[in-house]
C-alpha cells in the first residue's frame, strides 16, 4: 500500500497571550500564522489527486477564517483576559480555547480536532501539521 501526501498552506492572523508565561508572551500580542496542512490517502482519486487543494482551503481554511482569523485566541481559564476582551466592541468574538494558546497547542487542536471534523466526509486524513508563528518559529505535530 502506497501513501501519497499533499500539503496546503493556510495563512491567518490572530492575537493571543500565553497564560502563565514567565516572559513577554504573557502580554497580549499577535502573529501572522501559516499552517501547512498535509493530507494523506492510500490512492489517488479518479482525477489523480490526494484531494483537491481547494477542498482543503474551503473546509479547513474556511473553519480557520471563521474561528481563528483576525480574532483573539484566549484560554478558557484566563479569566482576566476574557473580561478585558468583553470590553471591546467587535463584530468577531474571541475564540475561547479549551487549551492555553501556544503554537504547539493550536497546531495540536487543528490536527486532532478541526481537521477530522472538517474532512469527515472525505477519504483523506490529515496526518501532519506544521504551524509557523511568524517567519522564524514553527511547531510540527503528527498523527
Amino acid at each position: 500500500m502506497n501513501t501519497i501526501k499533499c500539503t496546503r498552506k493556510i495563512h491567518f492572523s490572530a492575537g493571543h497571550r500565553v497564560f502563565k508565561h514567565e516572559g513577554k508572551c504573557a502580554n497580549p500580542h499577535g502573529h501572522n500564522y501559516c499552517a501547512h496542512i498535509t493530507a494523506e490517502a492510500d490512492q489517488l482519486d479518479q482525477v489523480g489527486r490526494v484531494i483537491d487543494f481547494a477542498v482543503l482551503k474551503e473546509k479547513i481554511g474556511g473553519w480557520i477564517e471563521e474561528y481563528f482569523d483576525h480574532t483573539f485566541l484566549v484560554f478558557k481559564d484566563d479569566f482576566e483576559m476574557i473580561e478585558a476582551l468583553k470590553m471591546i466592541k467587535s463584530p468577531k468574538k474571541p475564540f475561547i480555547c479549551p487549551f492555553n494558546p501556544t503554537a504547539e497547542n493550536i497546531a495540536h487542536y487543528l490536527l486532532h480536532v478541526v481537521c477530522p471534523q472538517q474532512l469527515k466526509e472525505t477519504r483523506v486524513t490529515v496526518t501532519e501539521l506544521k504551524l509557523y508563528e511568524g517567519e522564524n518559529c514553527y511547531v510540527e505535530v503528527y498523527k
